[in-house]
């Protein structure tokens, strides 16, 4: 048997993981020009040519000229640039919280900017699990009654929300504190929180935007190591920060600016480009 050097198991992984990465971004390229078409269910967000212009006293703002994104079930993704970038009303558009004036938005299989906001309102309750920086806790509420609260919205039983805002707040590693106030948890553990509120009804997507944005690194740090494990999990997490220590822990990075993608890069292209 011929034996390798630690170099050669390294330059074989690379070009194992570069040809992967290669094959990936074809087919995201290749499911974006499919204009029209449903894509398959193992995307669960695309955008094609997206836009979206604001008037602003009769001047016309454009803070998205035509973004095409292609996600995939289960994948983790941080979306970054600067303030005015259009990073912040993409995460609206996918959020299903704004409409584009022009081009597609699949979620889940559903062409959802054609919706109207009756439509766009049920599949933002059943499909996206929402994150923000500040917490939106009710103070006088424990943390198991927080997490029920989207679930006596929808009318789920006594029992099956205590059920299911229990599993979530163990998710998090909260069970131990579920009887708890916000005013006794710690701003890591009030945002873990937020974490399980917005992951108990099951979101195809975990949507947070700047959910660090009010913790100091240790904590932040904490928070990351959460979405780390829901992505590990199997959640699909799509994450909107300016803080590039943050966004490094998803697995692909998509960076606007100027209401366009400047740059994409993934954990298989930052391999290869250390090796180059």
């Amino acid at each position: 048997m011929t034996a390798h050097t630690t170099g050669e198991r390294a330059d074989d992984t690379l070009a194992t993981t570069g040809e992967h990465s290669l094959s990936t971004t074809a087919e995201r390229k290749a499911v974006v020009e499919l204009s029209g078409q449903a894509p398959d269910k193992d995307w669960v967000i695309v955008t094609r040519g997206l836009k979206r212009e604001y008037d602003m006293g009769g001047e016309i703002v454009r803070a998205l000229r035509g973004v095409d994104i292609a996600i995939r079930r289960n994948e983790y993704v941080a979306i970054m640039g600067p303030s005015g970038s259009g990073k912040s009303t993409l995460m609206n558009l996918i959020g299903c919280l704004d409409t584009p004036n022009e081009g597609e938005y699949w979620l889940n299989g559903q062409l959802v900017s054609r919706m109207s906001d009756d439509a766009l309102a049920r599949v933002r309750n059943k499909e996206i699990g929402f994150v923000f920086q500040t917490f939106n806790l009710l103070p006088r509420s424990t943390a198991l009654q927080n997490v029920e609260l989207p679930l006596v919205y929808a009318g789920v039983p006594s029992a099956e929300r205590k059920r299911r805002a229990s599993a979530a707040l163990e998710k998090v590693q909260l069970g131990e504190r579920m009887y708890h106030k916000p005013n006794e948890l710690s701003g890591g553990q009030r945002q873990r929180v937020a974490i399980a509120r917005a992951l108990v009804n099951e979101p195809s997507i975990l949507l947070a935007d700047e959910p660090t944005g009010n913790l100091d690194s240790q904590t932040s740090e904490e928070i990351m190591r959460v979405f780390a494990g829901l992505s590990t999990q199997g959640q699909t997490v799509v994450m909107v920060t300016h803080e590039p220590d943050i966004a490094a822990w998803a697995h692909r990075r998509i960076v606007f600016r100027d209401g366009r993608i400047i740059d994409e890069m993934t954990e298989l292209d930052e391999l290869a480009e250390g090796r180059a």
